[in-house]
């Protein structure tokens, strides 16, 4: 499965930026999926993750109330909405795919990635 994740940027804190991940070589609606940030200088971080129905989800305390994760399976594509940004949201974000729901606040649970987009939160 290929992972290719866009919509990063620069942002003024206090701003909104929408990720998207497209999916392609198999079928979105197998995987649960999740999004993985690594700031310079950090190991990296689960952000968000969502079931492959999209009923469960899973979000670090630092994100709770500002990010959403959405999926649209007949799209392929997976979505990270993040509010309010903060400086310290500052990372390179990857979207990630895994089989199955174990737990998904550890990054090392997922088997596919992609390549990253970078986000940049100014004060």
């Amino acid at each position: 499965v290929q992972l290719q994740a866009s919509g990063g940027g620069l942002m003024q804190a206090g701003g909104s930026l929408r990720l998207s991940c497209a999916v392609s070589g198999r079928t979105l609606a197998n995987y649960v999926m999740g999004w993985v940030r690594q700031a310079p200088g950090k190991e990296r971080e689960s952000v968000a993750a969502v079931s492959v129905g999209g009923v469960r989800t899973y979000y670090t305390d630092s994100v709770k109330g500002r990010f959403t994760i959405s999926r649209n399976n007949a799209r392929n594509t997976v979505y990270l909405q993040m509010s309010s940004l903060k400086p310290e949201d500052t990372a390179v974000y990857y979207c990630a795919g895994t089989r199955k729901w174990n737990n998904p606040g550890q990054s090392q649970e997922y088997n596919y990635w992609g390549q990253g987009t970078l986000v940049t939160v100014s004060s």
